[in-house]
């Protein structure tokens, strides 16, 4: 696998759905509101139900549920829109700064995804602390201004400084918005809210490197972060006016010493899952930053234990129901992220498409889950989530096994066709397995179980590019490509037929193996039971309340 391409494609990946909480008091404005009929939503329910009788504040919130939702979907599609377009413009980058498409210049996103991964929990117990609202606030005014800063950058360490930047309000936008719709939306609709918000995740995945090559090619490669500034900048004023949660402080000491060792211990297993292809697996920079990673996180583990209000609190991970559906989250990314990093490959290197053409041919997936998600959220309201989740992922794992299938001589119809299986597994998955992650938090723990849930998928998505590129490149189908591209114009027509093999076998073992991951995936989702949140709502109950146990 090409050293400067196995880690662009990590930030494809990348973080978006995870979210926050306040709530609005106006009309939206139009742009909101048009954005919250196509945006997104994200939730579940509290573990401990929501009271009969809401409090006037929970009224307030709640009245306002779709502006809410509105707003963390037009953010949410404003970072996942940041990654995906920002992979396609790299290479214009690297020419304007006079630099190869290695080495340094893939800071430009690996530093963006470390410190995401690094504070997402960090900002998740600081929004349950001081509100969602603030953090949220912070969030976007961070992410625009850091967008500014990517697009004016005079040098490549300074672009990579304003990405860093920039990853700390994407981070602070990821950690609350799921939390900020779960709290807004009724109990008996959350599901629903949740799958609306996918669709925005969905559009800003498909849709980044279609805009980003027409910016890039109609003005320059600044305008795939200038882009940003408008956007932010309206939502960021909305969001100001419309939300009305009141700013609190919990009498809590913040644990330091467990954000510093979290920080620090994800961080660390971040870049070295995002940097081991290119180090080597057995390189000492991969040795020792997976010895960092577990040292530290062992130390967190230690320090969470016997402070009074950690970061994430210990009897959090001991819920069963939180613990196997974020576990089978983290597998879902694990093994489908393999499609979006590997089929590029296959579509540039073995049919010898164009990138504008390899794009538009994994829309299917985003757009298939787009359509999937907000059905099986509502379907989960309903019914619950216990059977939808692995029902979900076992249909998905189906799609990777028709992918393993493909050849240099299958045809568009069939990679579609796997594509929208695939997309129909992961949107059945998705918006049930949320609510149930969100509905076994307590009230009190929604900000850090956002940032779980979001962790969950940083995490996923580097292990999925470390795996699924690892099997690729030892049966020698990331050297096969590589001798395609060389030699498209002077190989023998055996030669090419022998590396065609190769990269076939390669691609077909990678996503066998993600198959089998993912059905471990589809087992942990059984095993979560049935708890809280998860129960769907009694018919004709008021939509605050909670269905009774039982």
């Amino acid at each position: 696998m090409s050293k400067q391409k196995q880690p662009r494609r990590l930030a494809d990946a990348d973080v978006g759905m995870f979210g926050a909480e306040s709530s609005p008091s106006r009309s939206a404005p139009i742009a909101l509101v048009v954005s919250s009929a196509l945006c997104g939503q994200a939730a579940s329910r509290q573990a401990h139900a929501d009271v009969a009788t809401p409090t006037p504040v929970d009224r307030a919130e709640r009245a306002n549920k779709w502006v809410v939702l509105a707003l963390s979907g037009t953010a949410t599609f404003m970072t996942t829109l940041d990654s995906s377009i920002v992979n396609i413009g790299l290479p214009s980058i690297a020419r304007a700064f006079g630099v190869p498409l290695s080495g340094n210049i893939e800071w430009v996103l690996i530093g963006y995804l470390v410190v995401i991964a690094a504070v997402l929990l960090t900002f998740g117990r600081l929004a349950d602390m001081l509100g969602r609202k603030p953090l949220f606030l912070a969030g976007l005014a961070v992410f625009t201004l850091g967008s500014a800063f990517c697009g004016a950058a005079p040098s490549l360490g300074t672009l990579i400084a304003a990405r860093c930047f920039q990853g700390l309000g994407a981070a602070a936008i990821l950690c609350v918005n799921v939390a900020m719709i779960t709290r807004s939306f009724p109990a008996a609709e959350r599901g629903r809210a949740l799958g609306l918000n996918m669709i925005l995740l969905a559009l800003g995945v498909s849709a980044g490197p279609t805009i980003g090559g027409i910016l890039t090619q109609a003005l320059s490669w600044r305008w795939i972060f200038y882009v940003n500034l408008p956007i932010g900048a309206l939502a960021l004023l909305a969001a100001w006016r419309l939300l009305t949660e009141r700013y609190h402080l919990e009498r809590q000491r913040f644990d330091v010493p467990g954000a510093a060792l979290l920080a620090t211990g994800l961080a660390a297993l971040t870049l070295g899952l995002s940097f081991g292809q290119e180090w080597g697996w057995g390189s000492l920079r991969f040795l020792g930053s997976m010895g960092i990673a577990v040292a530290a996180l062992a130390g967190a583990a230690w320090v969470e234990r016997r402070v009074p209000a950690p970061v994430l609190d210990p009897a959090l991970l001991r819920n069963q129901v939180f613990a196997f559906a974020n576990i089978s989250f983290m597998i879902c990314m694990l093994a489908l992220f393999a499609v979006s990093f590997l089929l590029p490959f296959y579509l540039e290197e073995l049919q010898g498409f164009d990138t504008l053409r390899s794009g538009l041919l994994l829309t299917p997936l985003p757009l298939t889950l787009a359509l999937v998600a907000p059905v099986s959220g509502a379907l989960a309201d309903r019914v619950g989530s216990r059977w939808l989740a692995p029902l979900g992922l076992a249909i998905a794992c189906a799609g990777l096994l028709l992918l393993s299938g493909l050849t240099q001589a299958s045809s568009i119809a069939y990679l579609v066709l796997c594509l929208i299986v695939t997309g129909i597994g992961q949107g059945l998955f998705q918006s049930p397995n949320a609510r149930a992650i969100m509905g076994a938090a307590p009230p009190d723990e929604l900000g850090v179980a956002s940032g779980v849930l979001a962790t969950g998928r940083v995490i996923g998505q580097s292990l999925s590019v470390a795996v699924a590129g690892a099997v690729f490149t030892s049966f020698g189908g990331a050297a096969a490509g590589a001798a395609l591209v060389a030699g498209r114009e002077t190989l023998s027509v055996e030669q090419a037929r022998a590396l065609q093999q190769t990269f076939v076998t390669g691609l077909h073992a990678a996503f066998v193996v993600c198959a089998v991951l993912g059905a471990v995936g589809v087992v942990t989702a059984l095993l979560r039971g049935v708890e809280g949140g998860d129960r769907p709502s009694v018919p004709g109950a008021r939509p605050d309340e909670e269905a009774p146990a039982g």
